[in-house]
């Protein structure tokens, strides 16, 4: 993972961790999901962070949801299997691909950029 999409990655898990409000963690968990899609190790923390979160809510739904994308995030980010944009949700439908939030979008082109460079 780039620095400057580790950083993003991380800076959104603190702000999961340090919000005050379930909407704001979820909201962070999601986009901390987006930027870790192309990580194995990352991908799948984000997964269990959203797990954590299911079970302190004890949303049943959510946290059956975030046991089934745990076993197969890791893998399918090895794969390039992803779809794109996800948020991770259990709400939303495992391989649904979505719209990549604008300031993401440059944070993963920046990452891309620095991968370029470093070769």
């Amino acid at each position: 993972m780039p620095p400057t999409v580790r950083a993003a990655f991380e800076a959104e898990l603190r702000s999961a961790t340090i919000a005050n409000d379930l909407d704001t963690m979820w909201h962070a968990l999601e986009r901390a999901h987006i930027l870790s899609q192309g990580w194995p190790w990352p991908h799948t923390r984000s997964h269990w962070h959203m797990l954590r979160l299911a079970l302190r809510c004890r949303d049943r739904r959510e946290a059956l949801g975030q046991v089934v994308r745990l076993t197969g995030a890791g893998l399918a980010s090895s794969l390039g299997r992803v779809p794109v944009g996800n948020t991770g949700r259990a709400t939303v439908g495992i391989m649904t691909p979505m719209p990549i939030p604008d300031d993401l979008e440059r944070i993963l082109a920046a990452g891309r950029a620095e991968t370029t460079t470093s070769r």
